[in-house]
């Protein structure tokens, strides 16, 4: 490999970590239950789309989903790193519900699967 390659390759590569570790420090949390009939109308209509998309693979993911919906909020479906964001939401009920998180900070806080749209634009916004 000749030194111009060698310098460029090294630069690309550095530009696409930054770009990768900047996408890193955005989380999509939905919060939901097994036994959550608006969480699962939400994963019949929008999740598959979600998964595809170019938005999901530009954040890290985190679905707390536990078997019961009403347990969504107990502090042993948040761990370690989750449970700060557990103590930044105001109200602990509802489901689905679907929070972006950037540098540890609640940036978007929608309840409803009405509300997955205003979610993506949300991010949307923030990911421009």
């Amino acid at each position: 490999m000749n030194r111009r390659a060698f310098v460029f390759m090294s630069l690309a590569a550095s530009t696409a970590f930054g770009v990768a570790e900047a996408a890193a420090d955005v989380q999509v949390i939905y919060v939901g239950g097994e036994d959550c009939p608006p969480c699962l109308r939400w994963a019949k209509a929008y999740k598959a789309k979600w998964l595809a998309s170019a938005e999901f693979r530009s954040v890290t993911w985190i679905e707390i989903d536990p078997p019961r919906f009403r347990e969504a909020y107990q502090e042993r479906y948040w761990p370690g790193a989750l449970k700060p964001i557990l103590d930044q939401i105001p109200r602990k009920t509802g489901a689905p519900r679907f929070l972006i998180v950037r540098n540890g900070l609640i940036v978007s806080n929608q309840f409803g699967s009405s509300k997955w749209e205003a979610t993506l634009a949300d991010l949307k916004t923030l990911l421009e």
